[in-house]
């Protein structure tokens, strides 16, 4: 790996992971156009938990605050219907979809998923369905009007993100709007949600660091750096920004790379 695509997968890295375009796509697609290979599972696990630390950093008195009234809230049962508490079952309950699916089908999402036509597609399909909830949905809900039924409902929205060109963000955020979640809930609610799961992933992959010769350490690191940089940034951003702005800039966006991607493959300047 060189320098400089070490660097510039680190940017589109901390750039899409958070916002609802797609990391995974946006990474494949450039590995495609440029005849780069594969970065390895060293590289993918590093810089994915280098992502997911900005967002443990970003919100890190919410999570502090979650895990500790979470863990008294087992021994002390008034607790048990504080927001903090309620939180933590959440997101242990909306973490289980993604894992399950994520482990039966590990071998098609690392596969037969991973095809440009079906990520191009993907793309425009579900930034449409992100207009459409973003259009329709009512957006009265708060965080703390959250249930066991649509943490898990959050959690089976997040699971569609196995699938390249989905965005986990994207995914979940969708799902919180046709809810009824605001923008800003359904964000917040979106990173605290992915930690497990992101976190999981990176240590998994971590596993397969064995199996390589010769790892890019050097450039892994700065690459994750950043990321993670980059990363919490666009965080602070875009929870500004969904306070008082609509998702419609990421659904043209979404749309109109995904009719780029199609006009390549079709023209045989990218294969699938």
């Amino acid at each position: 790996m060189s320098w400089f695509e070490a660097i510039v997968l680190g940017i589109i890295q901390g750039l899409t992971e958070f916002l609802p375009i797609s990391s995974s796509a946006h990474i494949l697609i450039l590995s495609k156009l440029f005849g780069w290979g594969d970065p390895g599972a060293a590289f993918t696990a590093v810089t994915q938990i280098g992502t997911e630390t900005a967002v443990i950093i970003y919100f890190a008195k919410d999570i502090g605050r979650i895990i500790s009234t979470w863990f008294k809230s087992l021994v002390r049962p008034e607790l048990r219907g504080n927001i903090d508490a309620r939180m933590g079952w959440y997101v242990i309950i909306g973490t289980i979809p993604i894992a399950v699916l994520g482990l039966a089908f590990a071998d098609q999402i690392e596969t037969i998923a991973r095809n440009l036509w079906l990520v191009s597609m993907t793309l425009i399909v579900f930034g449409v369905i992100l207009g459409v909830a973003d259009r329709v949905g009512a957006k009265t809900r708060e965080v703390d009007t959250l249930s066991m039924k649509s943490g898990l409902v959050f959690g089976f929205g997040q699971a569609l993100a196995l699938i390249p060109g989905v965005s986990r963000s994207g995914a979940t955020i969708t799902t919180g709007l046709f809810m009824g979640f605001t923008r800003e809930a359904a964000t917040r609610y979106a990173f605290l949600l992915a930690i497990p799961a992101v976190l999981a992933s990176g240590f998994y992959e971590a596993t397969k660091i064995g199996e390589e010769a010769n790892v890019p350490w050097a450039q892994t690191i700065v690459a994750t750096v950043i990321a993670f940089a980059i990363g919490y940034a666009v965080i602070a951003w875009l929870l500004r920004y969904v306070a008082t702005n609509s998702y419609l800039p990421f659904v043209i966006y979404r749309i109109v790379l995904g009719v780029v991607v199609i006009v390549l493959l079709a023209t045989g300047v990218l294969t699938a």
